[in-house]
């Protein structure tokens, strides 16, 4: 009778010890697949995201040179005309992120800065020029310097980097959707994302 029961009890651990490797097993097959599902989620969202507009601007260029003691003068200005197209990309497959399985937790530890490209077409008008103070490349130069300053300006008052923003913004909340589904929390300079508007304050 002694040796039934030990005989039982030993099945009995047998089993238990079994079941219990069984359920290991299985969690961690299941946390490799979610671990994998988030990695394969952030790769769709490592993309270039491009936020584009159109700028025109009107400029004015004068510039006089005195000889003989300021008696002559010489005098050159131009109408300037620009067309410029400005795009604003944030290249998330530059997006750091770390994924902690054990925590069940996913790290975004830097955001890529804005990329802003200018392409500006510019037109010349109105260019009148002495022969002793003609249009050189020095002129060019400064031209085009005060050009990009002006663009700069108008984007900075635009909305177009906002817009932008808020585009990076809503591929960074389909991380926050996946991880939050799947029971696991994203966090972002040691501080937990707890719903997807908490994204839009962040600072880049």
């Amino acid at each position: 009778m002694k040796n039934i029961l030990v005989a039982i009890l030993m099945l009995a651990v047998i089993i238990l010890g079994f079941m219990y490797w069984d359920q290991k097993n299985n969690e961690k097959e299941s946390l490799a697949e979610n671990s994998a599902l988030i990695q394969k989620q952030i790769r769709n969202v490592g993309k270039l995201v491009v936020t584009e507009g159109t700028f025109s601007q009107v400029f004015t260029y004068k510039n006089s040179k005195s000889f003989y003691f300021d008696v002559l003068s010489a005098r050159k200005k131009a109408l300037i005309v620009v067309n410029a197209e400005v795009s604003i990309a944030y290249d998330l497959s530059k997006l750091e992120i770390e994924i902690d399985e054990e925590a069940k937790k996913v790290v975004i530890k830097s955001i890529p800065k804005e990329e802003i490209n200018i392409n500006p077409n510019i037109k010349y008008y109105d260019v009148t020029q002495d022969y002793l103070n003609q249009f050189e490349a020095e002129d060019y130069n400064k031209i085009k310097s005060r050009i990009e300053k002006g663009l700069n300006e108008k984007i900075e008052k635009s909305s177009l980097k906002k817009n932008a923003k808020n585009r990076l913004v809503s591929e960074l909340q389909k991380i926050y959707i996946l991880t939050s589904s799947m029971g696991w929390t994203l966090e972002y300079e040691n501080q937990p994302i707890t719903n997807p508007e908490n994204l839009e304050n962040i600072k880049i």
